[in-house]
């Protein structure tokens, strides 16, 4: 941690540049540059903003160097193990773990919310048969604000508190009718006797002919999924719905803008991709020369579902999420399955592999979640949608932090322009 008296100089065309210094609760400490343009006339060059801090928040914490993940100070690992994914959504709203009457109220109140409005199955029929189910969630979900006029006004916090207690609600009926509709099947209601994870399931795999009682392993292996990826502190779908929000959106907009960002595969679709290339493989004897294609650099092919861009170690959520996979393949015996064989093989190979240790290349989450969500049988499509339900309540957790906070000002980073210096117009008869 810095001293208070602690400044960053930096001298530009003879030009003297004091930063303060500002150090946070924990994690590297930060050089305060928001006046360096006034100052010097210069701006700083950081695509991806891989150096650069946002916002300030108290929400998530990552330490890639160690393998770290906090919600709110708590580690993911124990999260994940003992508590579930609405005492979660409870933690990364409000600040802290529930009272058990604080819980119950809570509950309650996303439970009586997870009905969708009944004109939006209309909505929903107007996508082609074969429409992707992400770009459903992303018009259904942006449409919100056309169905819920009583909750978009930004500036009154009890709108901001009932949108977020809907959308939490309302994600999982929406992407069980994403899948419902893409598999040309009849919606199903979802029914308040039932935890979030579980309805999630039903809403999902029941059809009106046949009752579908979601397996109590399989329920908790989802609700593992969601907690997991709840939040993940600037990602490019949070600071989406960040950007989105600091222009004074409305909240479905602005969740609707972090579904779209998080469709893509270097983003939510990474576990997608992750099963399509072990459906590559197709065969455990196949695997050595995948291998030698992914040590080659100078082969296009890539391993997917191992490294992660922020964790330099193991991805503390994968450590988790390899337990739950055991458990759902044990209790769907479907250990025979081709591809969860070529998984496990790679598995134990990443694991031993001096070229895989050296690189720290480990499985990470979208190894282990992209096999338990195709155990289940979900198809690849539906594996993003999953997602942006479960990151949902990241997204409002981080979305309510931007609007309340009084140094948050509407995006707007600067560029590096390399395009044509100023010229006139030439009259297009006059152009050779």
């Amino acid at each position: 941690m810095v001293d208070n008296d602690a400044r960053a100089k930096l001298s530009v065309n003879n030009l003297s540049f004091d930063a303060p210094m500002r150090s946070g609760s924990t994690g590297p400490d930060i050089i305060d540059i928001r006046k360096l343009y006034a100052e010097t006339g210069c701006f700083t060059y950081d695509p991806g903003f891989t150096s650069t801090a946002s916002c300030q928040s108290k929400i998530t914490f990552i330490d890639g160097d160690i393998g770290k993940l906090l919600y709110r100070g708590y580690p993911i690992d124990q999260l994940a193990e003992q508590s579930n994914y609405l005492e979660v959504c409870y933690l990364l709203l409000y600040g802290e773990l529930p009272s058990a009457a604080q819980l119950a109220d809570f509950t309650g109140r996303v439970t009586r919310h997870t009905m969708l409005h009944e004109q939006m199955t209309n909505f929903y029929r107007g996508f082609r048969r074969d429409a992707h189910p992400m770009a459903i969630m992303c018009g259904v979900v942006g449409a919100m604000s056309a169905f819920y006029h009583d909750s978009t006004d930004i500036n009154d916090p009890i709108q901001r508190e009932i949108a977020s207690i809907r959308l939490i609600a309302k994600m999982p009926t929406m992407a069980a009718w994403a899948f419902k509709y893409s598999q040309g099947q009849p919606f199903i209601y979802p029914r308040n006797d039932l935890g979030y994870a579980a309805n999630f399931l039903r809403m999902c795999f029941a059809v009106p002919a046949e009752e579908y009682e979601p397996h109590p392993v399989l329920a908790h292996a989802m609700d593992v999924i969601f907690t997991l990826h709840a939040d993940h502190e600037q990602n490019a779908s949070t600071s989406t719905v960040r950007l989105a929000g600091s222009s004074g959106a409305n909240p479905f907009a602005c969740i609707a803008s972090g579904v779209a960002c998080l469709w893509g595969p270097a983003h939510g679709g990474a576990n997608e991709a992750c099963l399509n290339m072990l459906r590559q493989i197709g065969s455990v004897d196949k695997i050595p020369e995948y291998i030698a294609k992914a040590k080659d650099k100078d082969d296009p092919f890539r391993l997917m579902g191992f490294g992660h861009r922020v964790y330099k170690n193991y991805d503390p959520r994968a450590k988790v999420m390899q337990q739950v996979a055991g458990q759902v393949l044990d209790v769907l015996g479907v250990e025979n399955n081709p591809t969860l064989q070529v998984a496990k093989e790679l598995e134990r190979i990443a694991l031993s592999d001096e070229y895989f240790i050296e690189k720290k290349l480990y499985p990470n989450v979208d190894f282990y979640s992209g096999i338990i969500l195709d155990a289940m049988g979900f198809p690849t499509s539906m594996f993003t949608a999953i997602f942006a339900l479960a990151r949902t309540v990241g997204w409002i957790a981080q979305w309510k932090e931007m609007i309340e906070d009084p140094e948050q000002k509407i995006g707007r980073p600067r560029q590096l322009y390399i395009g044509a210096s100023e010229r006139s117009y030439i009259p297009v008869d006059e152009r050779s």
